[in-house]
């Protein structure tokens, strides 16, 4: 199977540099960038009108000054969300961003981006992974993106509208469940992506060993993960980046 040349960074930056800045946010993108990160990850899902926001939640209670949840909003409403101050007033007047919005400055920092399809409950994958799909295989060239998630129906459709060695994509796990070689096998996966907490030597080990890279999520002690880049991690998603860099092994 042929999968794009993706150099996988030792450290992604998680939803943006979300320890400095709102997550999945422009401002916090750049922050990412200004940081030396080189790939962040980001959430993807649809507002109401079917319009790609750059979001996590379902609503948007957590992460602005509104209650609504995404699915009953449309563009312009959510436009005036501020989606900044509940982080901090310099981030005041920070607007939730358009997928279009997000790729057009990672494409401009040259970034990398690791875009999981959030399929929050109630909400169509295939309606999402089609909103997504094409804008996003028309903005980034193969070797700077994956596309990961934890639903096995979104990474399908993905998988139906772009071939392997075109669209890397990323198999998300809490626990990595005993079916989880069979799961990525069926969508010619190029990624397990693991909670760090609930890993263990032996099942990274047999992902390493069946292919897969492995990247796990979101480890923020970095002398607590030390010993799993032994196990064959090779990416760490973190929402602090930089507290890992004395830590990072030496090859």
């Amino acid at each position: 199977m042929s999968h794009p040349p993706i150099a996988l960074p030792r450290l992604m930056a998680h939803r943006g540099l979300s320890a400095h800045a709102p997550e999945n946010s422009l401002a916090a993108v750049q922050a990412a960038y200004d940081a030396g990160c080189s790939w962040v990850e980001l959430d993807v899902q649809l507002l109401g009108d079917a319009t790609p926001v750059i979001w996590h939640d379902a609503s948007v209670r957590r992460c602005s000054d509104g209650r609504a949840r995404l699915a009953d909003l449309d563009l312009p409403r959510a436009r005036k969300l501020d989606a900044g101050a509940w982080f901090g007033d310099q981030f005041r007047g920070q607007r939730m961003a358009t997928l279009r919005e997000m790729l057009s400055l990672i494409e401009e920092l040259e970034m990398g981006l690791n875009l999981e399809l959030k399929v929050n409950r109630g909400r169509n994958a295939a309606a999402l992974v089609d909103g997504v799909l094409p804008t996003l295989l028309d903005a980034l060239p193969p070797e700077r993106r994956i596309l990961s998630s934890f639903h096995d129906g979104a990474l399908a459709r993905a998988r139906e509208l772009a071939g392997a060695e075109r669209l890397a994509l990323g198999v998300l796990f809490e626990g990595i469940s005993r079916d989880w070689h069979s799961r990525c096998e069926a969508v010619e996966a190029y990624s397990v992506h693991a909670d760090w907490t609930r890993l263990t030597q032996r099942t990274a080990r047999a992902v390493c060993d069946a292919g897969y890279h492995l990247i796990c999520y979101t480890a923020n002690d970095p002398s607590a993960f030390a010993h799993q880049w032994a196990w064959g991690v090779e990416s760490v998603i973190s929402d602090d980046p930089a507290c890992f860099l004395s830590y990072l092994p030496s090859s």
